[in-house]
């Protein structure tokens, strides 16, 4: 036992010794700090055995009056408590009090966020509104609700038992703005609809509650559960809406119906309501007089949204039983491409990673610059086929994250945002390759590195409403640490069937980061503490160099390396000998275990003349002069 320990002892100085004479005052490949596996979620990244989530239904009736720019509504809300605790309280988000006067937002008054050529503006541009709550009722007892700014919490007069339910009853009504926080708004007679009704907060095992307020960066985090919704509207209005429309029969025409069938049958579009037909609501809706109620059913979803307006011209076709929509008004006239542009990605994704779940996927053209939601997207006009093609794309790719597997957003956008930004590369190179556009966009986050990993670069952690370049901590740079992580590190194969684990298995739950870096650990069989470290918890920078190349023992030529940045990383090396010959090595990451300097030698070969790392530029290294020797 004593000479056990001893020798124990001995090798951690020695180790810790080596560490030091090397240059690693502290081991890049040190285990990552993570909370424990439990019950609940596993250490192999995946849902446990105890794992739960609450289940929240709703019905909702509302009404838009066009005339009064008011939206009302009454709905129902199931709350099923399936955690192991009491819940004294419930917290609900009010998000239309984003408007209100005194907000946050409107305090703060924040610049909008600038996206290449997008702008986004998170903010009601001055619109003074907000949602005014007539009622609300738990389990038949009217109740006082405690509201601070865009959430709400609900004091219950006895606290709800695990597995038991509660049933939550609210009367609201809000004026629309007409650009709400980037998510909702209207232009002229077309609206869009998003996180418009009284929604409940996420209670999980991580946190408790979720009520982090909605200042706009943020998007949502939401539970699972079943929606029927019912709106009514002007008669002469065409609506569009997450789920499955229940009443075709009284708010479509015959020849629409029959179109619709057709497109059922057809991956090439078909005019549901042409372009002449556009704007003519006598030709185009069974009535024009007084108003029609639309009812919408999905399940399995965690948000419902919808749009109006009496000037859609709209295209359908279908892929595997799934229903595409596009609708659009008739000035859009790049988006006469974009129901084939939107069944190719939805095939594409499914294909690749996981079988869209939903019966049917729309995407609306308008005021919005671009915001997803289950089942429906609202996308801009766009200047150019590509622009189009990415934003319809881009939001379409959101139905895998988060409404499929259900991050955290207000957290964690790099989990969503960025894991689909990764995926949309793909299939944008795949639909325009060919072409300079198709063939560059992959490399796109790469080239954005050196404008945007600077030293004021904050980790991919910082919540979104405190980063000060979203476009890159949420969107490029976690496209590029996946593009990375599957190219450099992992390989295709192992990637692929890793990241696919990670989605089948987080379907329609809530997965937290840890869950991620688990899971791809464990399905991949490689540590990657170092790596999530370096791109997700820290702001690190990689710079790789060629020390020397000298003539070693033996006809031995060394070859010496040396990790001079932050962030380490495999490297690929390509040699060039005596003789005019090349060799390309490709060197793991280990080559870093014993510190930042790593000889690599050439046995039973010319001479080597000269030697590069990165010879294909596929690595963010922040001083490429001293990739090559001699220099």
């Amino acid at each position: 036992m004593f000479r056990t320990l001893a020798r124990s002892a001995m090798f951690v100085a020695l180790t810790a010794g080596g560490l030091a004479a090397q240059g690693w005052e502290v081991s890049p490949f040190r285990p990552l700090a993570l909370p424990g596996p439990n019950m609940y979620r596993t250490g192999s990244g995946r849902p446990g055995p105890g794992y739960w989530q609450q289940r929240v239904d709703y019905r909702i009736d509302a009404t838009l009056d066009p005339a009064a720019n008011e939206l009302r509504g009454r709905e129902v809300i199931n709350y099923q408590n399936r955690s192991p605790d009491a819940l004294p309280y419930l917290w609900m988000h009010l998000e239309q009090n984003m408007c209100a006067p005194g907000s946050v937002t409107s305090q703060l008054d924040q610049p909008p966020l600038v996206f290449l050529g997008s702008t986004f503006d998170f903010s009601c541009q001055g619109f003074a509104g907000g949602i005014i709550l007539d009622s609300v009722l738990v389990d038949g007892r009217p109740l006082r609700p405690v509201v601070h700014g865009t959430t709400m919490r609900l004091d219950l007069p006895a606290a709800l038992a695990a597995g038991a339910s509660a049933e939550i009853v609210i009367r609201w009504r809000f004026k629309v703005p007409p650009y709400g926080g980037g998510r909702m708004g209207h232009d002229g007679t077309l609206y869009e609809f998003g996180q418009w009704y009284p929604r409940m907060a996420v209670y999980d095992d991580l946190r408790g509650w979720n009520h982090e307020p909605y200042i706009g960066a943020g998007e949502f985090y939401l539970e699972y559960g079943r929606f029927e919704v019912d709106l009514t509207l002007p008669a002469g209005y065409l609506v569009a809406a997450t789920g499955t429309l229940r009443n075709p029969e009284q708010v479509l025409t015959a020849a629409q119906r029959s179109r619709l069938a057709q497109a059922a049958a057809s991956t090439a579009p078909v005019a549901v309501i042409t372009k002449a037909e556009a704007g003519q609501p006598a030709r185009t809706r069974p009535t024009t007089d007084g108003t029609l109620t639309w009812r919408f059913t999905a399940d399995s979803v965690r948000d419902f949204a919808f749009a109006a307006s009496p000037n859609f011209q709209w295209d359908a076709s279908a892929w595997e039983g799934v229903m595409i929509h596009t609708l659009y008004r008739p000035a859009a006239t790049l988006w006469a491409e974009a129901n084939k542009m939107t069944n190719e990605a939805l095939a594409y994704f499914s294909r690749q990673w996981l079988r869209y779940p939903y019966p049917q996927f729309t995407s609306i053209e308008g005021p919005i610059e671009g915001m997803e939601y289950p089942m429906i997207t609202f996308d801009p006009t766009g200047p150019t086929r590509e622009d189009v093609h990415w934003v319809l794309a881009h939001e379409l790719g959101h139905q895998w994250v988060p409404m499929v597997v259900g991050s955290n957003e207000r957290l964690y956008p790099w989990m969503d945002e960025g894991f689909n930004t990764f995926i949309d590369l793909a299939n944008a190179a795949r639909y325009f390759k060919g072409t300079a556009y198709g063939d560059s966009i992959e490399v796109h986050p790469l080239h954005l590195y050196a404008d945007h990993a600077v030293p004021g670069e904050q980790p991919l952690i910082a919540r979104p409403v405190e980063v000060t370049d979203l476009f890159w901590a949420g969107y490029q740079k976690p496209a590029l640490m996946m593009q990375l992580l599957r190219y450099e590190v992992l390989g295709t194969e192992r990637f692929d069937a890793a990241f696919r684990q990670y989605l089948n298995a987080w379907a329609f739950r809530h997965p937290s980061p840890a869950d991620f870096f688990r899971l791809m650990r464990d399905a991949s069989g490689t540590d990657l503490d170092w790596f999530w470290r370096e791109w997700v918890m820290t702001a690190t920078r990689l710079d790789q160099a060629v020390d020397t190349i000298a003539s070693g023992p033996q006809g031995v030529t060394e070859v010496r390396l040396a990790s001079l940045g932050t962030m380490i990383m495999p490297a690929e090396l390509r040699l060039t000998f005596a003789d005019g010959t090349t060799e390309v090595v490709r060197l793991p990451v280990e080559m870093w275990n014993l510190g930042p300097r790593f000889t690599y030698r050439v046995r039973g070969k010319p001479a080597v003349r000269s030697a590069e790392l990165d010879p294909r530029r596929a690595l963010p290294d922040v001083d490429r002069a001293n990739n090559r020797y001699p220099r």
